[in-house]
């Protein structure tokens, strides 16, 4: 995300916007903004007088103008920190009269977390004239892997492609919860500097033999007896192993299958970017593409969607989760 980059390197130069709109789906980068923010704009002994963070269902617009009209005491900035901003939707476009007409001296940051500022509306126009405005958005699975990646090698670590799929085959797309475990897993490998899929398994509690990954390849594979194997543990582990991220993970396996289908012609290089995937896992494609043809795989998604619909309740009753996912894979690998 370059747009983050330019601004953690201003901030970290104390080159300071007087706003920040933080908004969007991901929080990481919100979050990690806000505490860069206060961190390189105010001392320690600075934040009990210039630190204000405020709840956007706690306060109003009018308390919060009247808070970032102060002056800072004995620091060069006052920080004002509007976190869960949303809840203020309904009035927040009256903070207009302050962004039109702010101080120079007050740091004012709004954390409008899982929804956008409407751009239409005159505060959102009036920050960006301004201030700064960063929107922060959900990453794709294959994103997300490589911001894994990047985020490890700043940190001088390597980790196979293997490992990296498995993080997030099991803590999916969430930042925040990806940073948190992997800092642990930092602290407990010391001064290694690999990750594998077996420090995957062992510190975060993925089985490097039952997950959804390897699910995906047995039934991409038509391994009927692997793919069961997994079932089993699956329904054994079921806190770990929701039946609707499986199905899940597999509609997507098979959507992607279909789009390696679509563009055969294509090199392999190029697919991985039309698939938005590592190009290290386009031979699984390949692979799978010969088990199931353009015909078949359209057949699949329908069986895919069927069994979507039943994990949720719908004219399944008194069934399993694991009969659900037998019959399934049954059904996709017959």
């Amino acid at each position: 995300m370059n747009l983050f980059k330019q601004i953690e390197n201003d901030i970290q130069s104390k080159k300071f916007s007087p706003i920040y709109l933080l908004m969007g789906e991901e929080e990481f980068y919100i979050n990690k903004i806000t505490n860069l923010i206060i961190n390189n704009s105010i001392s320690e002994s600075e934040k009990e007088f210039n630190l204000n963070i405020l709840y956007g269902k706690d306060t109003s617009v009018d308390e919060i103008i009247s808070i970032c009209k102060k002056f800072p005491l004995m620091s060069k900035f006052q920080l004002v920190v509007i976190k869960e901003a949303q809840d203020l939707s309904r009035t927040i476009d009256q903070l207009t009269v302050y962004t039109n007409n702010f101080l120079d001296s007050t740091i004012l940051i709004i954390n409008y977390k899982h929804k956008t500022l409407d751009k239409r509306k005159s505060l959102y126009k009036s920050i960006a004239k301004n201030g700064t405005v960063l929107e922060s958005k959900k990453l794709y699975d294959n994103q997300v892997q490589q911001w894994i990646s990047q985020y490890l090698s700043e940190k001088n670590i390597k980790a196979s492609n293997k490992a990296v799929v498995m993080i997030v085959d099991y803590l999916g797309s969430d930042l925040n919860k990806i940073a948190n475990e992997l800092n642990k897993l930092i602290q407990l490998k010391k001064d290694e500097k690999e990750i594998s899929d077996i420090d995957i398994e062992k510190y975060i509690g993925i089985s490097k033999e039952y997950n959804n990954f390897e699910l995906r390849k047995a039934i991409s594979e038509k391994n009927r007896f692997k793919a069961f194997q997994i079932a089993n543990y699956f329904s054994k582990n079921s806190n770990s192993n929701p039946l609707v991220v499986t199905i899940s993970m597999v509609f997507d396996f098979f959507s992607k299958l279909l789009l390696y289908h679509a563009n055969d012609s294509v090199p392999d290089s190029k697919k991985a970017a039309i698939l938005k995937i590592n190009p290290f896992f386009i031979s699984e494609y390949n692979r799978a593409s010969k088990n199931y043809s353009i015909k078949e795989v359209t057949e699949v998604i329908s069986i895919i969607r069927e069994y979507d619909l039943k994990s949720k309740g719908s004219g399944a009753k008194n069934i399993s989760h694991l009969d659900l996912l037998k019959e399934m894979i049954s059904r996709i690998v017959s």
